[in-house]
């Protein structure tokens, strides 16, 4: 595995994408709307992304996240060739799974939620390419 991307909500993913741009010249490597979000990626190099993910209604998990706690990191993500392998050793060691069967995600992607009770307080998907 390795890293993948840094999931952040923001109300304003076109602003931050304008902002990591000229401050880190961080380029728009792809962009969509995806399950009721409008989604950003900034190439950050080496293979890792900032992922911007702006709420594109008032419910939802991005748009419940933002009102409750503001702009900020939401998730790390890791990649991986095979997500069932990695739930499965989630499983062998005792965490809980959001997501129990691998489902598709932005950029078309599969992925997977590891509850963040289980990981260190934090929300960690797994992506498979």
């Amino acid at each position: 595995m390795h890293f993948d991307h840094a999931g952040m909500a923001t109300n304003d993913a076109e602003q931050c994408a304008e902002l990591y741009g000229d401050l880190f010249g961080l380029e728009v490597a792809h962009e969509e709307e995806f399950d009721d979000m409008y989604i950003v990626f900034l190439d950050c190099g080496s293979g890792g992304y900032f992922e911007l993910i702006e709420p594109l209604t008032d419910d939802g998990t991005i748009a419940s996240y933002v009102e409750a706690n503001g702009s900020g990191i939401h998730h790390l993500a890791l990649a991986t060739d095979d997500i069932e392998a990695a739930l499965e050793t989630a499983r062998d060691h005792d965490v809980r799974l959001i997501d129990e069967e691998p489902r598709p995600g932005a950029w078309g992607h599969t992925v997977a939620f590891l509850h963040p009770a289980d990981t260190g307080g934090f929300l960690m998907e797994l992506v498979e390419h």
